[in-house]
Order: C-alpha cells, then sequence, then structure tokens
C-alpha cells in the first residue's frame, strides 16, 4: 500500500459512497485508475466492504488493536458519548453493551502511548467514567 492508496482509505473511511470519479478527482487520479486500485485494495482484503474497513489491515507495524470498555458518568447519554467519540480518527466502531458496562471501543492504535492519549480523551472528552482496556494478540479467522 503506497501512499495514495492510503489517501483513497481516508476518502473511502469518509465517504464509503463516493463516485471513483470524485475520488480520483481528491487523490489526483483518472477515474479508471481510481476504480483499478479500489478493486486491487478489495482483492487483498485492505476493503472488507463498501461501509466497513478491516482494521487489522489497517494496522501499521507495531500498531495495536485495542477493545474498551466504556462505562459512562452519570448524566452523559448514548447519543452525547456517540457524537463525542465519533471524530476520534482511531475508533473504528463503538458498541452499547448491557452488564457492567456501556459501550465497548474497538480502535486501532499506533503504540501504547497513544493507546494511553485514546484513553485520556475518552475520560475528558467522550464522558468515560471507567475504561478496562484489552490489546488484541493476533487475529484469527474463524469463516
Amino acid at each position: 500500500m503506497d501512499a495514495t492508496d492510503e489517501r483513497i482509505f481516508a476518502e473511502l473511511r469518509q465517504n464509503a459512497r463516493i463516485s471513483f470519479s470524485e475520488l480520483g478527482r481528491r487523490v489526483g487520479l483518472s477515474t479508471n485508475a481510481t476504480a483499478a486500485r479500489v478493486r486491487k485494495l478489495e482483492t487483498e482484503g485492505f476493503i472488507a466492504g463498501y461501509t466497513v474497513i478491516s482494521p487489522t489491515q489497517l494496522a501499521r507495524p507495531g500498531a495495536l488493536e485495542v477493545y474498551i470498555d466504556v462505562r459512562l458518568a452519570d448524566g452523559f447519554d448514548d447519543a452525547d458519548f456517540l457524537a463525542a467519540v465519533h471524530p476520534l480518527s482511531e475508533v473504528i466502531d463503538a458498541v452499547h453493551l448491557t452488564g457492567g458496562f456501556d459501550f465497548l471501543v474497538r480502535a486501532v492504535v499506533a503504540d501504547t502511548a497513544s493507546l494511553d492519549q485514546l484513553v485520556k480523551r475518552l475520560k475528558r472528552e467522550c464522558g468515560a467514567v471507567l475504561t478496562q482496556t484489552r490489546v488484541a494478540l493476533r487475529p484469527a479467522r474463524l469463516n
């Protein structure tokens, strides 16, 4: 994956329904070249679908895929949390839970220092009062 592919990725993360012509304009390629690159990214498994990007493929050497359980502070509702966590580029998704935690946040971070900063932001900006973090050691394909 080169720098152009990374720019394509960034654009698709923002809008997975963007046309090849508009995407090409944004990354400096023709429509046909853009379509070919997107198909190659799909074939190589970097793009798992048009609305889902495989976080394990996004991870750079040394990067960590993490799962952060989040309990929200009293008075901080689900919509507030989702609105606050949405702009965080490290976050892949957030799943509403039952039980002792309110959300499970899945993210990809560059290193432990980046993980520390993300957890601090979740507490400072997103209403998290308690977190518990797990780090994925390696993916296992079941299907």
